[in-house]
């Protein structure tokens, strides 16, 4: 039987974030604390209305988004609902992987979080066909405004 995954915090940086349709379905009413948060190390490219999270090493790559607290007796449901929602297996061979990784939040404090990278048949395909998406920050993506 696995090891029980610790109740981290959730870095989110596309349709969950607050306000975006899965965080509605997903995290609404479950959250103990949302703040601005930053994934330095990775780029943000463009899926098929969402977007996936790339480790890059390139200097100044980085990924805006919100480092969510779930209510403890929340957490394990909605880990296991987020796990279905990314599609992520134990072999590691669903469109996304889950990884605990350190963000940085607004405050400059660090924390470590469960962040949701894009699975290896994914990145592979990234890798090869980039859809980058620069600013690293998917609300502003995409707005004439921004």
């Amino acid at each position: 039987m696995p090891a029980e995954a610790p109740a981290l915090p959730f870095f989110v940086y596309g349709t969950l974030l607050t306000g975006e349709r899965n965080h509605a379905a997903f995290l609404a009413g479950r959250c103990a604390g949302v703040r601005a948060a930053v994934l330095e190390g990775a780029a943000l490219h463009e899926g098929p209305g969402f977007p996936y999270a790339v480790p890059d090493p390139a200097p100044g790559r980085r990924i805006r988004g919100e480092l969510v607290t779930v209510h403890p007796a929340a957490h394990p449901a909605v880990l296991a609902a987020l796990d279905r929602l990314e599609d992520r297996r134990p072999d590691g061979l669903g469109t996304y992987v889950r990884e605990r990784l350190a963000v940085r939040t607004a405050d400059g404090a660090s924390a470590d979080a469960w962040v949701y990278l894009a699975g290896p048949a994914v990145a592979a395909r990234l890798r090869a066909h980039p859809a980058l998406i620069a600013s690293g920050d998917w609300r502003r993506h995409g707005r004439r405004d921004a």
